[in-house]
């Protein structure tokens, strides 16, 4: 008997060239896509959407031309719950969220596990960039880089666990470029063979995340004032603590006599501190809620420290780094050289040449 495989199908080129490899290779196949979000149709582009009526319509097509079952399943509670409100919550604190690092947590790889369940299905395929293998000298499962640097994804996936990696399925894990998928998805007849890649967050289409999180909470965000973050001084006014993020330069609205960037946004002052370039750059960083991925991780903080390379953002090389256990499974990451604007909230993701170490949420930094 074959295996099933269930088969994420976001409407995309990359899960249905995924879908129709596990079909070649023998398993049999179910696609489900995922309802998450209700898109408001003024404010739909479809050069910048994701989940929309049409990409659900796609992988129905696909599934069809494939002559395999497709169920559409309606997850938009939980994605408002995992990751609507804390993207929202993340803002309104002064930390800049990934959104796409828990929809993969909680949604493609929770909820879609359940699924899989309820189908009798062996394994999950996604059309991710990212490689899963076995290594017999550890007795671990490894999440390894994609062929296809440029488009690798192992970034947004550091919270799989070794029961998840045991059962899911990457096929485009080896693909050399996106050509080599799309060749494969043309080579079948499929309609989304040349499909655009979708750019923006999900359920903020328009890219104007601000604009989301004052209609999603109602809420009319203070202005403030801008401080230069050296010797205290008010530089100007700011106009909602949710629209600035470190690193940032455009959008203060401010005259300045020469360039400065958000250094430090602090809710509870209602300021936003701004500073030279050379105000941006730190070198140690804390990380907590740390998954350990294909390293059996710290034991004990008297354990010894690690040498990696590490990334705190998705589109980054990966430097050089050590990392150091702390209380509550903690995890400190101080980096060879000084990193740039290493942002609370977002990701920092540790590698040991092909494989993943183990990731977590960025949320002190050392000045």
């Amino acid at each position: 008997m074959s295996k099933k495989a269930l088969i994420a199908m976001s409407g995309g080129v990359d899960s249905s060239a995924a879908a129709y490899l596990m079909k070649q290779a023998g398993y049999d196949c179910v696609g489900v896509t995922m309802r998450l979000f209700d898109h408001d149709s003024d404010e739909v582009r479809p050069d910048k959407a994701c989940c929309t009526d049409e990409d659900v319509k796609d992988a129905l097509l696909v599934c069809l031309k494939m002559d395999i079952p497709h169920h559409t399943v309606d997850y938009k509670a939980q994605f408002k719950e995992a990751v609507m409100d804390p993207f929202v919550t993340a803002y309104e604190t002064g930390r800049t969220p990934n959104p796409c690092i828990n929809c993969n947590r909680y949604l493609k790889f929770e909820e879609l596990f359940r699924q899989a369940d309820e189908f009798g299905c062996d394994v999950i395929v996604t059309g991710h960039y990212a490689k899963v293998a076995f290594n017999d000298e550890t007795g671990r499962w490894e999440l390894r880089r994609a062929a296809y640097r440029d488009k690798d994804q192992t970034y947004v996936l550091f919270n799989l666990t070794q029961e998840q990696l045991a059962r899911i399925r990457f096929p485009l894990g080896d693909m050399k470029d996106k050509e080599e998928t799309r060749a494969v998805a043309e080579s079948r007849g499929f309609k989304n063979a040349k499909k655009h890649e979708s750019q923006d967050i999900c359920f903020v289409p328009t890219g104007k995340y601000t604009d989301f999180i004052e209609k999603y909470t109602g809420k009319i965000y203070p202005e403030g004032d801008f401080v230069d973050v050296r010797n205290g001084a008010v530089l100007g006014t700011h106009k909602g603590i949710i629209r600035y993020t470190v690193g940032q330069r455009k959008g203060l609205g401010l005259a300045l006599p020469q360039p400065m960037y958000v250094t430090k946004v602090a809710p509870e002052e209602n300021r936003v501190y701004l500073g030279l370039n050379e105000d941006l750059f730190a070198t140690t960083l804390i990380a907590d809620d740390f998954n350990w991925v294909s390293h059996p991780g710290f034991q004990s903080e008297g354990d010894a420290p690690l040498r990696v390379t590490a990334k705190v953002r998705y589109k980054q090389p990966d430097r050089p780094a050590t990392v150091y256990p702390l209380p509550g499974g903690r995890v400190r990451v101080e980096f060879d050289e000084p990193e740039r604007a290493i942002t609370k909230g977002q990701a920092v993701v540790l590698y040991d040449g092909e494989y993943v170490v183990g990731g977590g949420t960025i949320v002190d930094v050392e000045e």
